[in-house]
């Protein structure tokens, strides 16, 4: 879009004269009016705050190391109820200049009390960056290994290139923010109402999340799921060579005992990670030392010995 100075100028008169009339023909209004301009111009300016930065892997469309910028934002809606969907805000991918450390930075942003929630909790932490992952994974067609880890900083790059990288602000149209604020302010001033923001992408949590004040998350969260410790199983992982001492196959053994059905083992395989979760009871996510097929991959429970083994052929 593009924006003539006349144009320009046009909005600008339009907006005082308006202003005008409303002052004089509806003083509370006004006032009412700008007050909520100002308080939303004070949370338009303020900076997302960085909470923790995750360390994974794009593999798929180009192998490469990600950094994920976990930020709690006041621009970023609180979830409306314990029903309703989780706000999420996902930047656009960065890519860094260093040829000889290639990586890309992706920023996310929660409301903040859906971040301060999941500090009391491991379970909802998890949850979160899980869901920022797979919210990542749809809305730029990545595909991200399974395995993360949490890195010994808050943020990889400036809080600046993280506010715009969220807002998705090009420095090569000067003018379009402003105009789009001045549109945006004539159709409040007309309707004299103010309503809330609903561009944001939502997700569902897989808990049920409470609507209390700044608290959401916590309080409605009774399931013995993320109350029940989960077990790191014992396991053994080889690879299985030829003669000639070439690798063909990674074979991983899972003893899993008290698991009375295959149907409770969730089994998720990438190309270069494996995550086997067993509902109120196992959790195991390892990186492999070689590349696998992924559609050759098999698995198969002895349930007389509780144990699941996986075969894994290299790619």
């Amino acid at each position: 879009m593009t924006v003539s100075s006349k144009g320009l100028l046009t909005h600008i008169s339009q907006f005082w004269s308006m202003l005008d009339d409303l002052a004089e023909n509806d003083p509370e209004r006004y006032r009412n009016f700008i007050q909520q301009e100002l308080k939303d111009g004070k949370q338009l300016c303020v900076n997302p705050e960085p909470q923790l930065c995750i360390q994974t892997k794009i593999l798929k469309p180009n192998e490469k190391v990600l950094f994920i910028n976990l930020c709690q934002w006041e621009r970023i809606p609180a979830p409306q109820s314990a029903t309703h969907p989780v706000p999420i805000s996902v930047g656009r991918p960065e890519d860094s200049a260093e040829a000889s450390d290639a990586y890309t930075i992706i920023d996310v942003a929660y409301n903040p009390g859906v971040l301060q929630a999941a500090e009391k909790d491991q379970g909802i932490k998890d949850q979160l960056i899980r869901m920022a992952m797979l919210c990542i994974e749809e809305r730029l067609q990545f595909t991200l290994a399974r395995s993360y880890h949490l890195t010994s900083f808050r943020l990889k790059g400036s809080i600046q290139r993280m506010k715009e990288s969220l807002m998705g602000i090009k420095t090569d149209f000067p003018d379009f923010k402003t105009m789009t604020r001045t549109e945006n302010t004539l159709a409040r001033i007309r309707s004299s109402t103010v309503s809330e923001p609903s561009h944001l992408p939502e997700v569902l949590l897989t808990k049920k999340q409470a609507s209390a004040k700044g608290r959401c998350l916590i309080e409605e969260i009774s399931s013995s799921e993320i109350q029940v410790e989960v077990k790191k199983p014992a396991y053994e992982l080889k690879v299985v060579k030829d003669q000639n001492k070439k690798p063909l196959k990674i074979e991983l053994k899972v003893e899993l005992p008290g698991m009375k059905s295959v149907s409770l083992c969730e089994l998720s395989v990438s190309e270069v990670d494996i995550l086997i979760e067993v509902s109120e009871m196992y959790r195991l996510c390892l990186n492999l030392p070689e590349s696998i097929n992924t559609e050759m991959t098999t698995a198969k429970f002895v349930k007389n010995k509780s144990v699941l083994i996986i075969t894994m052929p290299l790619a």
